[in-house]
């Protein structure tokens, strides 16, 4: 037996070396090679860390059970919960992205490695608090856009155990706080929670470094979405159009 788990312990650590390899994360990071993935005891990280969610919203201004919506920057692993108090959105914390697969740019197929950039939205469907990696959600991938552009893909998710193939990998405790808040905040009524997953911070001077990029187009339209939210203050809807995002007054849906 005692053999048996020494092998277990090497064969989890190489596939975490595999898994590591394929993301955005340097093997140093990693805080433990042999971590097992496991699905989280629900009830009790709500008691646990109920109290610390209650007390970041409180900071915030927003109550239990606010609307809420997602940011994610891949170049900078990180990862933004605003949440709505009163009339405006506010940054509730950023959480640093354990790992993400692949590069800048979008996800075009399945098995590519390659974690998805675009707007989603997650409902109560898509959450998962069985998942092997601690606890999760779904993004809701391949979108209106996504399908449009023949791009295919399945279970891309924001989830824990700090190890990715294609999503965005959160340590355990980060994605405890995130998973309460979103679902507290679809239990309140809110239909669907915006996350918007960007390559990068959407500046000027940044932008201006993408002209060679065969993204750019995508990324333009990307850009339109972040800088309608960080000037007005509305979490953006959109619109397919010519295989493109067009971005749209906020809808009931997403937005709060």
């Amino acid at each position: 037996m005692k053999r048996v788990l020494i092998l277990l312990a090497f064969a989890v650590a190489a596939l975490a070396v595999v898994l590591f390899a394929r993301s955005k994360h340097r093997l140093a990071d990693l805080p433990n090679l042999a971590y097992i993935p496991h699905s989280a005891d629900l009830p009790a990280v709500r008691r646990r860390v109920g109290p610390t969610v209650r007390t970041l919203l409180a900071q915030a201004g927003a109550d239990p059970g606010a609307p809420v919506h997602i940011r994610i920057f891949k170049e900078s692993r990180e990862l933004e919960v605003w949440a709505r108090a009163r009339d405006q959105w506010r940054r509730v914390k950023t959480y640093p992205i354990c790992a993400w697969s692949g590069d800048l740019g979008p996800k075009l197929r399945e098995g590519d490695g390659q974690a998805p950039e675009g707007l989603y939205r997650v409902d109560a469907g898509l959450m998962n608090p069985a998942s092997r990696y601690h606890l999760a959600f779904n993004l809701g991938f391949p979108n209106a856009l996504d399908r449009a552009n023949g791009r295919t893909g399945s279970f891309l998710m924001v989830h824990g155990a700090c190890m990715s193939i294609d999503c965005f990998a959160m340590t355990d405790a980060g994605i405890e706080e995130i998973y309460l808040m979103v679902e507290a905040a679809l239990a309140a009524g809110q239909k669907a929670v915006a996350v918007h997953a960007f390559p990068f911070r959407m500046t000027d001077e940044r932008l201006a470094r993408i002209d060679a990029s065969p993204h750019r187009e995508f990324w333009l339209d990307l850009a339109q979405a972040a800088k309608w939210f960080e000037t007005r203050g509305e979490v953006p809807d959109f619109r397919v159009e010519n295989r493109r995002y067009r971005i749209v007054p906020p809808q009931t849906t997403a937005g709060g």
